[in-house]
């Protein structure tokens, strides 16, 4: 069975980090609590690319930043979009405004993936 995946990518100063990562570990829960198959979080730690675009030329990341490249899978486009409802229905997520994350939302890139292939 292929899945579907959610993806982002996010520039987030260096700094706020930790900040974030608090936020992270209660997206995460809740993503998982509303069926969710797995739920993942990475910050940048190699980013040499020779010969390709790296992930910081992407979203114009400045000096002080760092980038976070995550994911979300779900059993089927279906179940993502029902689980992401009830993500953003619930009250967890409706208590935060943008100004309670520690990024610009604005210069995060979201994208909804078919899985190609899965091993």
């Amino acid at each position: 069975m292929s899945s579907y995946i959610d993806g982002y990518i996010l520039p987030i100063r260096k700094d706020q980090v930790e900040a974030y990562r608090r936020i992270a570990n209660m997206a995460a829960g809740l993503w998982r609590e509303h069926g969710a198959l797995s739920y993942r979080e990475c910050v940048a730690e190699d980013l040499a690319a020779e010969g390709m675009t790296p992930f910081p030329v992407l979203v114009n990341a400045k000096a002080d930043e760092t980038i976070v490249f995550a994911w979300i899978e779900f059993a089927s486009r279906a179940d993502r979009d029902r689980i992401n409802a009830a993500v953003m229905n619930d009250p967890r997520m409706t208590g935060m405004s943008p100004d309670d994350v520690p990024f610009d939302c604005r210069r995060m890139a979201y994208g909804g993936f078919e899985t190609l292939v899965q091993r």
